[in-house]
């Protein structure tokens, strides 16, 4: 029988580092926009001089807005059954960005506007052949 292991649902966007987790973006240089995920180059229309660096981003920032979803959504997406309804919002980070992300609740009717909210990487379902495969959310703090 093999292990079960824990894959990310895409490489490149988030990880687990000695500080906690982080979003994995770029920031320019020259103009620091931010980026997440990574680009190639800068897209500000006001930059002359696109120098983008490896960023991190996270992990504190403030739910902007939210919306429940409460049915399952259509392929490609995978979850677990049976569907559970989970919030969706746009998270606030302090660096600029604004991220669409899960909100980790219990109860999404409990997920409130305005709230602090923390990254954290959690499971997002499990594969056929039983590995968790994780995403970054953002838990109420």
């Amino acid at each position: 029988m093999t292990t079960p292991t824990t894959t990310p649902v895409a490489e490149g966007l988030f990880a687990e580092t000695a500080a906690g987790p982080r979003l994995l973006g770029s920031k320019c240089t020259t103009c620091e926009t931010p980026y997440f995920p990574k680009a190639a180059i800068c897209h500000n229309p006001n930059c002359n001089d696109s120098k983008l660096e490896d960023a991190e981003f996270g992990p504190h920032g403030k739910l902007w807005s939210y919306t429940v979803q409460y049915y399952p959504p259509p392929p490609p997406a995978k979850y677990d059954e049976p569907y559970k309804p989970y919030a969706i919002g746009l998270i606030d980070l302090p660096e600029g960005l604004r991220v669409l992300a899960q909100v980790s609740t219990v109860d999404p009717e409990s997920t409130v506007g305005g709230a602090d909210v923390e990254l954290v990487i959690e499971r997002l379902y499990t594969s056929p052949e039983g590995n968790e495969v994780t995403t970054f959310k953002f838990r109420q703090s």
